[in-house]
């Protein structure tokens, strides 16, 4: 009967383990229906059907680029920069069942990094070239960057310090949107000839708040999920608590800097303009959880809501400064995600509870912050700048004066309401003589 009750513990360690990356996966893809109605609210509703297009291709084109060709990158970006030997960088193709559940992980963050690119080019980037470049963010550009830090790399072996990919992820995506949205060019009408900005309303404020709450459940994955470990075998072969030992702080932390990250946004409002802005009150949200993910493993409660509220807070300053440029960042990527991110980074050595201030460590993260922003800087204006040559960067004028879903997909996403006498797929469809028919059969 003894013998009946006895469990290996590197079983019951293994199982539970892969039972939370799959969890801690699921709901990191899930952030990309946050991403959808986040980015879908804020363009007009001409152009909807566009930015959800391409929110489910990146997904599609992403995933297969990664999986196939990233991956393997990655290990041999890592090998290089670190001196240790190549060794079989497309083994992970016939790797096996519980390697490849670490992997799905690594590519839901990979399309993380990817999706925040389309919100800065919104509502002018043509689709073709926006997926040529979402193949490459998944192939080569998001694995460079963790191929030098998690993988082992140059950057991992300085011992740059990024828990859960403020840089990695979330930077590099809001630096490449920001390249990407620069080399393309304004919207039609956002700049006066005296480069005065004109706010361009989106279609639904509803869908921004939502897709940013959606964003925010999807975080949990996402920062928790890195602690990806539940149980670990001791030596003397009992179960214990892994990096699950940390999840605790990593989840607090991340609730509370949602927190002041839009408590921060708001006030910036209210200081400036009598009003709290909603919009960038939830980008504020989004900011604080970008800011919380080099150090929720590390940081205190209170250095977290601190941290938080600077980010908040900059999201509305830095946006200012982009239109003060030209930059048309129609989403507020950058703010959000790379300025953000890269405060992430920089705030690890100031609020590290497990080691003393270190100008060493704050030199380690500086460079770190350097060596990946110049990386997606550099490959996405020689990217976008090749795909501008080729006439694949941008719509005509004509056709971002129409919509992007007319003119990319020959559609209205709310047809009850048009009267261009478009035909598409889905039931999409204005007839010329008769009321909208929205189920697809015919008058």
């Amino acid at each position: 009967m003894t013998g009946l009750l006895q469990v290996d513990p590197g079983v019951v360690a293994e199982g539970v383990n892969l039972v939370w990356v799959f969890v801690a996966t699921t709901l990191v893809f899930f952030m990309h229906a946050g991403f959808g109605m986040l980015e879908s609210g804020q363009v007009r509703s001409k152009n909807v059907a566009n930015q959800l297009t391409k929110n489910v291709l990146t997904w599609g084109v992403g995933v297969i680029a990664y999986f196939v060709v990233g991956v393997a990158v990655s290990a041999v970006v890592a090998s290089l920069t670190s001196g240790s030997a190549i060794t079989a960088p497309f083994g992970h193709l016939s790797a096996g069942s519980t390697a490849w559940a670490s992997i799905l992980f690594g590519a839901a963050f990979s399309m993380v990094a990817a999706s925040i690119v389309s919100g800065a080019v919104a509502e002018r980037a043509q689709l073709g070239g926006y997926l040529v470049f979402t193949v490459l963010v998944g192939a080569l550009i998001y694995p460079v960057a963790t191929g030098l830090t998690w993988g082992g790399g140059f950057l991992g072996q300085l011992g740059y310090i990024d828990f859960a990919g403020a840089t990695v992820v979330h930077m590099v995506g809001g630096v490449c949107g920001l390249v990407a949205a620069y080399v393309v060019g304004p919207r039609v009408d956002k700049f006066d000839d005296d480069g005065t900005a004109n706010v361009i309303p989106g279609h639904s404020l509803p869908y921004a708040v939502l897709g940013t709450l959606i964003l925010a459940f999807g975080w949990y994955g996402f920062n928790i999920g890195t602690a990806i470990n539940v149980f670990q075998v001791t030596d003397a072969g009992a179960l214990a608590l892994a990096d699950y030992a940390y999840a605790g702080r990593v989840a607090i932390n991340t609730a509370l800097v949602m927190g002041a990250g839009s408590i921060g946004a708001a006030l910036v409002g209210l200081v400036r303009q009598g009003k709290v802005d909603t919009l960038m009150t939830a980008n504020g949200l989004l900011a604080g959880l970008v800011s919380v993910c080099s150090i929720a493993a590390v940081a205190s409660w209170a250095a977290t809501l601190v941290v938080g509220f600077i980010a908040g807070v900059q999201v509305v300053l830095v946006f200012d400064v982009l239109e003060r440029v030209g930059i048309d960042d129609v989403c507020a990527v950058f703010p959000v995600h790379g300025s953000a991110g890269a405060l992430s980074a920089l705030a690890v050595p100031f609020v590290n509870t497990n080691a003393a201030f270190s100008f060493g460590q704050l030199g380690i993260q500086i460079v770190g912050i350097v060596v990946l922003a110049a990386w997606a800087a550099v490959i996405t204006l020689v990217a976008y700048g090749l795909l501008e040559a080729l006439g694949w960067a941008r719509v005509d004028r004509e056709e971002e004066l129409e919509g992007l879903d007319a003119s990319e997909h020959g559609i209205e996403t709310y047809p009850e309401f048009g009267d261009r006498g478009i035909a598409g797929t889905g039931g999409s469809r204005q007839p010329s003589d008769g009321p909208a028919v929205t189920d697809g059969g015919d008058d």
